[in-house]
């Protein structure tokens, strides 16, 4: 059946009846074990090719890109960055970071896995660190990690702390906050400090889930190991119980070795768009790192 041939119980159903052969050996024992990869199998006489081999990159996604495979407007994508970087399997982001946004990424060619990490019911913890404007109180942090609600409807608990504080000349402190969220509306953690009244200037995620890397620099990429991408789908799969605890799963280290593969993008200056936010960087064509 992960061969994408027919359904687990119609697969049962064909070996029943005598229609499957494995290196030229009728098969009719339920259960039996064989490797496309390897094993001549058959079904009617037709060879059984083996699923195409599923892929998970975790990227660095610079700010200046649209996280999407591609776009009307022309715009950098995150896509880009792979395709210079020499990837050519087909990859879609799970989930988003919008243009302004920088961090981690997680591309895959896994539908499975990305239904789940995506879907809110499943309530995987992504961490930011968020610099906004000014220091928020213990009242305001307090709302957001009840909820705020956008569009009328509240959103879901978040963990919520006070990072560290900036001095700043032109207008006083800034404050950079570390937020877990389990859910991925549009924006979000933009409009959620949108409404305490403490603008975004800087919003980065450091971490998706149990996965975590503070070694990729922005623009590079590499491929997940097994034990990550085991310890992704125990995540998942566990989600509903463990998320709130807002850590990574126990047992995964950080990954230390340099990525794989690399584009590094160079930055263009940033142009002003007013007193409260800025334009997001642009980078030139990307070119491995």
């Amino acid at each position: 059946s992960t061969a994408g041939v027919a359904s687990r119980r119609t697969a049962e159903t064909l070996i029943a009846e005598g229609r499957v052969s494995v290196n030229g050996e009728a098969v009719r024992e339920l259960g039996s074990k064989a490797d496309p990869e390897r094993d001549d199998i058959r079904v009617d006489g037709r060879r059984v090719k083996a699923p195409a081999r599923r892929r998970y990159i975790l990227l660095n996604k610079p700010r200046g890109y649209i996280t999407t495979r591609s776009d009307p407007e022309k715009r950098p994508t995150v896509i880009d960055l792979l395709t210079t970087g020499g990837v050519r399997h087909y990859v879609y982001p799970v989930g988003r970071l919008d243009y302004d946004s920088e961090g981690l990424l997680l591309l895959t060619s896994d539908g499975e896995l990305a239904e789940k990490l995506t879907h809110p019911r499943h309530g995987i913890g992504r961490e930011y660190h968020v610099r906004v404007r000014g220091v928020p109180d213990d009242r305001e942090i307090e709302r957001l990690r009840k909820g705020i609600a956008l569009d009328g409807e509240r959103t879901s608990p978040a963990t919520v702390d006070l990072h560290k504080v900036i001095e700043s000349s032109s207008h006083g402190p800034d404050a950079i906050l570390s937020m877990v969220i389990y859910e991925g509306r549009n924006r979000q953690v933009r409009r959620m400090c949108e409404a305490i009244g403490h603008p975004v200037s800087r919003l980065k995620r450091v971490r998706i889930g149990p996965i975590k890397d503070d070694h990729i620099r922005p623009g590079e990429f590499r491929d997940l190991d097994d034990s990550e991408i085991a310890a992704l789908k125990r995540f998942a799969a566990k989600a509903p119980a463990s998320a709130k605890a807002g850590k990574p799963a126990p047992g995964l280290q950080p990954r230390v070795p340099s990525p794989r593969v690399s584009s590094r993008p160079a930055e263009r200056p940033r142009t002003p768009r007013g007193p409260r936010s800025r334009a997001p960087q642009r980078s030139d064509r990307p070119r491995r790192g």
